[in-house]
This record gives structure tokens, sequence and C-alpha cells, in this order.
């Protein structure tokens, strides 16, 4: 370590890893409003904290494919946070969040602009898990859409009010990946009902795939245009997490082929 350097303690780097799931990748430079507020708050240097990200992309499988890669003196504690979220995303970015609103000095709820008022009439343990429900959405959606740089992965419509962080695996179905961005697709509301439903699903090689009984209305031109002529074309990739391939053969077990 370089004269005046310190060593970047496990508080700092999980603010880090924290941020690095919330802005697009071609976004983590010293530059970056949300860098630069990172790096305030916890007293280094932007460029340090864009170097911290890019520690963190090192680790992304896909993009080392890429040619991505870190500096070469990526901690261990840089590793081992970032196998920590990859088994655990619900719990490790929930706390992430709830230490992030700390050194903010506010609440997990005003840090995701939950409105509470819609939570006056219920009280105790059930305002609790509202809350942290709510919370949980806020956190997927700013995730999933930032990870499909706010486009629809379909049609690449990037309309906000029209976009959905749709879940592959249901968030009813599996508790464990609720907050998994690899669990999620920027769908706009049309696609995002039709995957709900079985009539859309995306292959293991990130391919879309429309239900045939859409093919008994293809003289129906919003059909053709918005389902038929999207059939076997590539998906919109995202920019860091990709889709896993496990959650993805669930999905298309439930296709209605």
């Amino acid at each position: 370590m370089k004269e005046g350097q310190r060593l970047w303690t496990k508080e700092e780097s999980v603010l880090a890893i924290n941020l690095y799931c919330k802005i697009p990748f071609g976004q983590m430079h010293s530059r970056n409003a949300d860098v630069i507020e990172l790096a305030a708050l916890i007293d280094r240097s932007p460029s340090s904290v864009a170097r911290k990200l890019g520690n963190f992309a090192s680790f992304d499988p896909k993009l080392k494919e890429r040619g991505v890669k870190g500096l070469e003196n990526v901690s261990k504690l840089d590793k081992q946070i970032w196998q920590d979220y990859m088994h655990d995303w619900d719990e490790q970015f929930i706390e992430s969040e709830k230490l992030l609103a700390k050194k903010k000095h506010t609440t997990i709820e005003q840090l995701n602009y939950i409105d509470l008022d819609t939570l006056k009439d219920v009280e105790g343990k059930e305002k609790e898990r509202l809350v942290i429900v709510q919370v949980n959405q806020s956190l997927f959606r700013k995730m999933v859409l930032t990870n499909f740089n706010n486009k629809c992965c379909i049609t690449g419509i990037t309309q906000p009010e029209l976009l959905v962080a749709s879940h592959i695996l249901p968030w009813s179905k599996d508790k464990g990946n609720r907050l998994n961005p690899k669990n999620g697709l920027a769908l706009n509301t049309l696609h995002d009902k039709a995957f709900d439903c079985g009539l859309i699903t995306i292959t293991t090689d990130l391919k879309i795939k429309i239900s045939p009984s859409f093919l008994k209305n293809s003289n129906v031109l919003s059909i053709k245009q918005n389902f038929i002529d999207y059939d076997g074309k590539p998906l919109i990739e995202p920019q860091k997490f990709f889709p896993d391939v496990e959650f993805l053969k669930v999905h298309n077990e439930r296709f209605k082929g």
C-alpha cells in the first residue's frame, strides 16, 4: 500500500457494492454524482470509489468475458463481500441499505421514498412487513431497470411509466431471490403481463420465445407487431447481471408452448 493510503473497511466496501448494484456499468466513474456522494460519505476520493466499483465488476463472469479487469490488489474482503451477495441477495442488500440510511442519518423508508401515509391504518408487525415489502420492490426496480439501461429488454421502450421490474421466479415462490437482479427483467407493462402468464419466455441463450397461441391471431396487426415479430430475436442484454440460467429454465417450464 502506498504511503498515505488506508485500507477499505468492510462497512465502506458494503456501501460500495450497494452503489455498484444501483448504477449502470458505463457510469461507474469518478465524475458520476452518486460516486461523488458516496466518496464524501466515507471520506474517500471519487477515483478511489470508482476503482472499488471496478474491482467488484471484475468478479462478474459475464463482464470477465468482455475483458473487464479489476486492479491487481483486489482484496480478499472484496471477494468475500461479492460472494456473500451472490449467495444471499435479499439479506445482504437490505442490510447494506440499512447501513446507507444510517450513514445518511435517515431511514430506509425515506431513502427509498416509501409513502408511510398509505400504511397509517396498519400497525405493529404487519406494518413492518409491508414496509419491507415496499422497500424491496423499490430496490428491485431500481437495480433491474438500471441493469437494462432503463429500457424494456424486449422492445427497447424507455418510457419510465411503462417499465416494470419483472421477476423470473415469482415473488411469492422464491423468497431468497426477491432482490436478486439476476432474477429480473426490465419489461414494458404489456410484455410483463405476457411473461407472467407464460405467453412469452426467454431461452437460456437469451432469445425471445413467443407462444404459438398468438399465431391464431396473426392477422391482428398489434399481435403481429408486439409479439410474433419478436419471436426468436435476441434479448437486449443487461449491462452487468445476466439472467440466471437456472431461473430461466424454471420459467421455460411454465411457457405455454
